[in-house]
């Protein structure tokens, strides 16, 4: 049976997200920013117009953002996942095989919706999913999913196409006409390296691509590469990932939103990073083996003494207890930390990630079954607890209360569908 794949993929997703809860951000330049509000990572379409490129430092933007009055935002992570959730389980409803790629992008399986007619099937999704959740989407459909990503590109930039790229059941000279449309940078898999390199020997839009020897590609671009460009020959090569293989690795790591110089500050914000961490691997029913602390202080000032390190623990047994990684992490600590230094960074890496069902033991660990049931209760508990109530509800008290460490987010929206204290109000 051919295969029928449709890619949808929000617009603009973070600034879609904080528009649904303010009308008057519509038709205004809006943008969004990253950890301690540094870079720009989401723009809506006045502000892509304005030459500002993605990754770009707020502070270059200052200019531009008085200007014309770019409303600017902080990062709001707890209302972009929830958002998220929502436009998933939309999408759900229109196909039991469903890959969420990322937190704004899934690959839905049309295969054996022949009698269907994919455009307005298409339509149908795209109205549903902004009814029902307020956040604009574009699908591009193909018969891999390489070429759908291709066509969710081409629906992006082509206004034409009213945000649905059909190419299905599309002739190949129609499929290189859209293919023609699209630079090769644009195409799934192509990087920046992979451009350059591509667009030094002329081959310049997917099309050319497409069509590019491809025992070249796979010297140049390895297997990877050569798939791609089956993938754009219709043939399909990467299968719906509905069950995605838990991770090998979890890093918990974020810049703090001051220079933390005290040990204390730096024990509280690592002790939160491994709660962040030990919290993923429960999340997939994992346990890990080893633990990584590393810190760092700001590269960037030449004028401050530098310094960088990491210390890596192989734990005691195989384990997802948030206390007993929060005991080790600190003992890393320990060893790494140097007084008289600011550090800009720090965080956990957990390794040597197994399933809770196959445990594998050593010789030199006693593995008691009833205490390791009594913690697995209690971290379920905490989990439980947290999910209701809302994150660090409920915490190790070495995470500290204050946290003057945490990032810098001086424009951050409020968190409309997760907090009761935070709804929308509504004046009449």
């Amino acid at each position: 049976m051919n295969t029928a794949i449709a890619l949808v993929d929000c617009n603009n997703f973070y600034v879609s997200c904080e528009r649904v809860f303010n009308p008057k951000l519509r038709h205004v330049p809006v943008m969004v920013l990253s950890n301690n509000d540094g870079c720009v990572v989401a723009r809506s379409q006045e502000v892509k117009a304005l030459g500002i490129k993605m990754g770009t430092p707020a502070f270059q933007c200052d200019e531009l953002i008085r200007n014309h009055d770019i409303q600017v935002f902080s990062s709001n992570y707890t209302l972009y996942a929830d958002m998220s959730r929502r436009v998933m389980e939309t999408l759900k409803l229109f196909t039991p095989d469903l890959e969420i790629y990322s937190i704004d992008e899934a690959f839905l399986s049309l295969t054996g919706f022949d009698t269907r007619e994919y455009k307005s099937y298409g339509q149908k999704i795209r109205k549903t999913v902004l009814q029902w959740t307020g956040i604009p989407v574009s699908i591009g459909m193909a018969r891999t999913k390489v070429l759908a990503k291709a066509a969710n590109e081409i629906a992006k930039k082509n206004g034409g196409y009213d945000g649905v790229v059909d190419l299905i059941n599309c002739s190949e000279g129609e499929i290189d006409a859209r293919l023609e449309q699209l630079d090769v940078s644009d195409v799934w898999g192509v990087g920046h390296q992979y451009t350059r390199l591509l667009k030094s020997n002329n081959i310049t839009t997917a099309k050319a691509l497409k069509y590019a020897d491809i025992d070249w590609i796979r010297k140049k671009m390895t297997i990877m590469g050569a798939r791609c460009v089956y993938e754009l020959r219709n043939h399909s090569c990467f299968e719906l990932e509905k069950y995605p293989e838990p991770k090998k690795g979890i890093c918990s790591s974020k810049s703090f939103g001051v220079p933390v110089s005290s040990k204390q500050d730096l024990e509280e914000a690592v002790a939160s990073y491994v709660a962040r961490a030990s919290e993923k691997l429960r999340s997939q029913n994992s346990y890990a083996n080893m633990l990584i602390v590393f810190v760092a202080t700001n590269r960037y000032r030449k004028d401050e003494p530098q310094y960088a390190n990491s210390a890596c623990l192989k734990l005691k047994g195989p384990t997802s207890n948030t206390i007993e990684l929060t005991e080790s992490a600190l003992i890393g600590l320990n060893k790494i930390f140097k007084a008289g230094y600011r550090y800009k960074k720090a965080g956990v890496l957990l390794e040597g990630i197994q399933p809770d069902t196959h445990i594998q033991l050593n010789l030199f660990h006693v593995f008691d079954r009833a205490k390791k049931k009594q913690a697995n209760i209690l971290m379920k508990t905490i989990d439980g607890i947290n999910k209701k109530w809302g994150r660090d509800s409920i915490r190790l008290a070495t995470e500290g209360i204050k946290q003057p460490w945490k990032m810098k987010r001086t424009r951050l929206s409020q968190r409309y569908t997760t907090n009761w204290n935070e709804l929308l109000e509504i004046c009449v």
